[in-house]
């Protein structure tokens, strides 16, 4: 089969088009003949050496895919060749809490990915693809998805009725504004473009803030909602952190997710946190219970995912390229086979 390595520090020039021998299911996995993936920031900073001395040579980078049983190992019983299936990003969290040992099987970092024609899972960590779904957008689900998911849902606990502010266009932004949406909540989206601007209204923002023209937008959310808002899905990290702490009401909470922003230009406002007894959650991804959760809301709801373009398998440095340009909406996918 074909595969991309990533053979060595040195950016996208060092991911490469090799040949692998297609792997054998053992007992209780399943061999997935991978159709789509998508690109992840996390992704970027892996092919850029983002996690230094941690990082795995040679490694199949990507952590997000979907596509069709091909085959399935001894004492499998879920699974058939033909199903279409999505890939959990941790493989060995199945539910439960987190742990050191359930978060070392993530893809694409501690373990190869999904650039590559067939990728074996074991088949606990796989979830049927929504039947209302493509692959591309299927592809989309186990990282970006997840994790907005786990932030407005799962973790912030949004009702209806609630605020929520999500910052950018990219994938995990704009699924949680869809999931805010879909619990009933009103939405703030912010982004430096006006075109996008005009795009997440489109989705269903139901308040837009350039960033670039109002750089303490934090101030302006507060006027708008009279107190501030329920959560702020925080992707900017710590350089826009300030921001979100004063965006956010007495008693609610920023899902820290990102750090998309790099450093902060100014004195913390740590501080106001404390006085206004607000919570930091951090988030990372989620287990294959919440992928199946996530999964079946979808289904429900009939949600699609925000696709911004697909490359095809043998151009995927060129998207990779367009990810770190910053002019996607949505998500940057990969069409393979």
């Amino acid at each position: 089969m074909k595969a991309f390595e990533l053979q060595g520090p040195g950016g996208i020039d060092a991911m490469n088009l090799v040949e692998k021998p297609v792997p054998v299911p053992g007992p209780g996995q399943v061999l997935v003949k991978l159709k789509a993936a998508t690109i992840n920031y996390r992704d970027l900073l892996t092919v850029k050496g983002g996690y230094g001395s941690r990082q795995k040579f040679p490694l199949v980078p990507l952590s997000d895919g979907a596509g069709t049983v091909a085959s399935a190992g001894a004492g499998v019983a879920g699974f058939k060749p033909g199903d279409r299936v999505t890939g959990s990003f941790f493989e060995g969290w199945l539910g439960g809490e987190p742990s050191e040992a359930k978060m070392r099987s993530n893809l694409g970092g501690a373990l190869d990915g999904v650039l590559c024609e067939y990728r074996v899972w074991p088949a606990a960590a796989l979830v049927r693809t929504p039947d209302h779904l493509s692959d591309v957008e299927a592809a989309s689900l186990p990282c970006a998805g997840l994790t907005a998911w786990s932030a407005v849902v799962k973790l912030g606990n949004i009702r209806p009725g609630q605020t929520v502010l999500t910052q950018g266009t990219g994938g995990v932004s704009i699924f949680a504004l869809q999931f805010a949406k879909m619990s009933g909540a009103r939405v703030i989206a912010t982004s430096s473009s006006e075109a996008k601007i005009e795009k997440l209204r489109q989705l269903g923002a139901d308040v837009t803030i350039n960033y670039k023209t109002a750089p303490e937008w934090g101030k302006l959310v507060r006027q708008e909602t009279g107190h501030g808002v329920d959560l702020v899905v925080e992707v900017g990290g710590v350089g826009t952190l300030n921001e979100s702490i004063r965006a956010t009401k007495i008693g609610g909470s920023i899902a820290f997710i990102g750090v998309l922003a790099g450093r902060p230009d100014q004195e913390s406002r740590l501080p106001l946190m404390v006085m206004q007894q607000q919570r930091l959650q951090g988030v990372t991804v989620g287990s294959v219970e919440d992928l199946q959760a996530m999964a079946d809301a979808i289904a429900v709801n009939r949600m699609k995912p925000v696709v911004d373009k697909v490359f095809a398998f043998t151009d995927a440095k060129a998207a990779f390229a367009h990810m770190a340009s910053g002019a996607h909406f949505g998500k940057v996918a990969i069409a393979i086979g």
